[in-house]
């Protein structure tokens, strides 16, 4: 994975939201934390691995990945945010063998831990889980980058059109 790319085409987007929100000198930390959760559950909703009162399956694995990078791109920019870089996954953390539902658990987990605490190794662990829950659900790294880039894209577009 390219790392620097996304954080970069992350920063780029960042950084216009900001200017054309007029948001240069507020802090919209706890909000893009909240943003992050938020994305997680919807994650979590289209995969349904918690509705153990449906039969219905999860929604299509592109839907799946969509809601995956709206994810990565909050966590990317609150790295941005601190300064933090991200180089891949690290050795130990969570077994794959884990239940999709406890993979969720634990990234809201390290989410939550980040919200309270930030530095390098507490975004280290957030991201790792959320790389982990992605090889759960079935993403390769070149599927999820270019997912990624391809909402990008959207997202610039979204700024054009004043949504």
């Amino acid at each position: 994975m390219n790392w620097d790319l996304l954080f970069q085409m992350q920063n780029e987007l960042d950084q216009r939201i900001k200017k054309e929100h007029k948001l240069e000198d507020q802090n919209i930390v706890q909000e893009k934390i909240l943003a992050l959760l938020v994305e997680i559950g919807e994650l979590a909703n289209e995969t349904r691995c918690f509705k153990f009162w449906s039969n219905k399956g999860p929604n299509d694995q592109a839907v799946i990945l969509e809601e995956y990078v709206d994810g990565l791109h909050f966590i990317i920019s609150l790295g941005l945010e601190f300064g933090f870089t991200y180089n891949g996954l690290h050795e130990g953390g969570q077994a794959l063998e884990s239940s999709t539902t406890d993979q969720f658990l634990l990234v809201y987990e390290k989410a939550i831990t980040f919200k309270n605490e930030q530095n390098q190794e507490l975004y280290d662990q957030l991201f790792d889980s959320f790389l982990r829950l992605g090889e759960g659900l079935g993403f390769e790294e070149e599927m999820i980058q270019r997912a990624y880039v391809n909402k990008n894209e959207v997202n610039h577009q979204r700024q054009d059109t004043g949504y």
